[in-house]
């Protein structure tokens, strides 16, 4: 295990709220589930800034993937039942099933989009190479996906994925990230790419 990944699991997995779920993660019952993107980063932006863990977390995004059942009715239930689970936590859980994504994409953010063949396709797209980043337990550990490398979140860098977003939804972003964690340092869209 490479010091970055052992680095970012030990700062993610002290954070309560991640841990909650982690103590639940058998009775989670999602497949190809993945606990994703904004609290992740934003526990590690925490811990680089001097900030409570949980400072500023509002959600926490389960993701999974079942191709055999994108039934809106089916990913509501799943939601509905973890967030019963863990009702004590003081965040909203959101539950969603990347197989579906492509359904409400469009009328969302304003394009259609492919539909995803697999998790790791989705953490692919996800905004920015500091939030495209998944983890979940693994025998006795845990596996991380960071598609871009644990780089940029560990050095509270944040870079536009220009796999899919728009500019619009990586300024607002951006915008509202910045007064939540001053000292980031955002990459401008425009910036040259390597």
């Amino acid at each position: 295990m490479s010091t970055e990944i052992a680095n970012f699991e030990a700062i993610v997995l002290s954070n309560p709220l991640v841990r909650a779920v982690w103590d639940e993660w058998e009775r989670l019952d999602l497949p190809e589930c993945w606990l994703v993107a904004g609290c992740l980063a934003q526990t590690v932006w925490n811990k680089r800034f001097g900030f409570p863990l949980e400072h500023a977390i509002s959600d926490l995004d389960l993701v999974y993937f079942d191709p055999d059942d994108v039934s809106a009715e089916s990913e509501e239930q799943h939601g509905e039942r973890i967030r019963k689970m863990l009702a004590h936590l003081p965040v909203w859980i959101d539950v969603k099933n990347e197989a579906r994504v492509h359904f409400w994409y469009e009328e969302k953010f304003g394009y259609p989009i492919e539909p995803y063949s697999s998790m790791e396709d989705a953490i692919d797209t996800f905004p920015t190479t500091a939030t495209a980043v998944g983890i979940r337990p693994s025998g006795a550990g845990a596996e991380v996906y960071a598609p871009f490398g644990l780089g940029d979140l560990l050095s509270g860098i944040v870079r536009a994925n220009q796999t899919q977003i728009t500019r619009e939804i990586f300024e607002a972003k951006v915008s509202k990230w910045l007064d939540r964690w001053p000292d980031l340092t955002v990459i401008p869209w425009d910036y040259p790419k390597a």
